[in-house]
């Protein structure tokens, strides 16, 4: 193939056989109509893909949905959901064949784009090659091999030029054509097959959305008779557990009696518990505060007592130092015998205060402990039947449930 071209050139230019080519990509690069109708063409096709990828965004979050819900749900329910994803996901894969398929809108387009000017560059080229008298013309562009061309067989620019006039004396005539296909966001004419297949595609949505809606009649129906059927469970397990808990009251008529009274008067039981409850804090304040104040008064007491003891201890002391001091200096007998009278008399007045002093102490420490050792018992048996109540009520709002 590689031999042939350039043997086959070099036969027909020694015969004098005119010659010419054509790049047919650069031709299309350079045709106003036909780059605005591509870029129209790549809008629509940007237009598409954006649209595909938000319906399968849509997608992925209705599955991420379901998998999130899926523990929540029945496997009925988890199953018509899995059929509703796959018709949508079947839908998408319609649609994407429909708009970028072999036989899809794009390839359908890109023909009916590419077709007008392939018919504008045939009919140039042979009026070129009838007026200029070419023998041969080559599509550089096409499957046909070129390992060399010259330029100055290239005619491109020539078809080019002759496309641009005929555009140019078929503006006129087209340009209300041209508005009506740019107000109908047409890039190129329908003709009549294109209406027949959009006829086909009509039908054939019709019939797609007729089985959608039936098929969401039977799942919405589905799904009726199976909250009807979930509901009625519900029903029967509600019968059955009120029927158990009637039989229960029946067997225990005081526990029954207590229920009735507790759930008439749940809301009062609750706010007289809590006032009882703050009655007793206050009492116990109160109660600790007067212990506290108590306590202060006895502390008080028990240190004037203890100086009053010492103050008269010191005294007894000092008079038996005066004594002593009298014995020595006085000799006599007589008032010797007086004088140890008088020391023993106050030793033992002393002696005696002092004992009671300390029985004093010794009766109010024991009556301080059992006033602590009540006050213990008191707070321990509040505080059982404390916890007795809250057990009881805790036990009633059981009952209810």
């Amino acid at each position: 193939m590689y031999c042939f071209l350039p043997c086959l050139f070099v036969f027909l230019v020694l015969r004098g056989v005119r010659i010419g080519y054509i790049d047919t990509e650069y031709i299309l690069e350079n045709v106003n109509e036909y780059q605005n109708a591509q870029n129209q063409l790549e809008a629509k096709v940007q237009q598409w893909k954006i649209e595909v990828e938000q319906r399968l965004a849509e997608l992925e979050t209705q599955k991420i949905q379901l998998n999130n819900e899926r523990v929540l749900l029945t496997n009925e329910l988890i199953v018509e959901r899995e059929e509703e994803l796959q018709i949508i996901e079947n839908e998408i894969i319609d649609y994407q064949q429909k708009r970028f398929g072999p036989n899809g809108d794009l390839m359908i387009q890109k023909k009916q784009l590419i077709q007008p000017i392939q018919d504008q560059i045939f009919a140039a080229v042979q009026e070129i090659a009838t007026s200029k008298k070419y023998d041969f013309i080559f599509d550089k562009s096409a499957d046909v091999v070129m390992l060399y061309s010259a330029d100055r067989y290239d005619i491109s620019e020539q078809v080019l030029r002759t496309i641009n006039r005929t555009a140019k004396r078929e503006q006129i005539k087209s340009k209300k054509e041209r508005k009506a296909a740019e107000e109908e966001d047409n890039i190129v004419e329908v003709d009549s097959d294109k209406d027949e297949r959009q006829r086909l595609i009509d039908e054939r949505n019709a019939k797609r959305a007729e089985t959608l809606a039936k098929r969401k009649a039977e799942l919405d129906a589905k799904r009726e008779a199976r909250k009807k059927e979930i509901e009625e469970k519900k029903r029967i397990a509600k019968e059955k557990r009120e029927s158990a808990r009637t039989k229960k009251q029946n067997r225990n008529s005081k526990q029954e009696s207590e229920s009735s009274q507790d759930k008439e008067n749940s809301n009062d039981v609750d706010s007289a518990v809590d006032k009882r409850q703050q009655l007793l804090d206050e009492r116990n304040a109160k109660r600790a505060e007067a212990l506290a104040k108590r306590k202060a008064e006895l502390e008080d007491k028990r240190e004037a007592r203890e100086k009053e003891i010492e103050e008269k201890k010191r005294k007894a002391k000092e008079k038996r130092e005066k004594a002593r001091d009298k014995i020595e200096r006085k000799k006599a007998g007589e008032e010797d015998a007086t004088t140890k009278d008088e020391t023993t008399s106050d030793e033992k007045k002393d002696t005696k205060s002092n004992e009671k002093a300390n029985k004093t102490l010794s009766d109010r420490e024991a009556r301080k402990k059992a006033l602590e050792e009540k006050k213990k018992r008191i707070l321990a048996e509040r505080k059982a039947k404390l916890e007795a109540q809250k057990r009881k009520r805790d036990s009633i709002k059981n009952n209810k449930k």
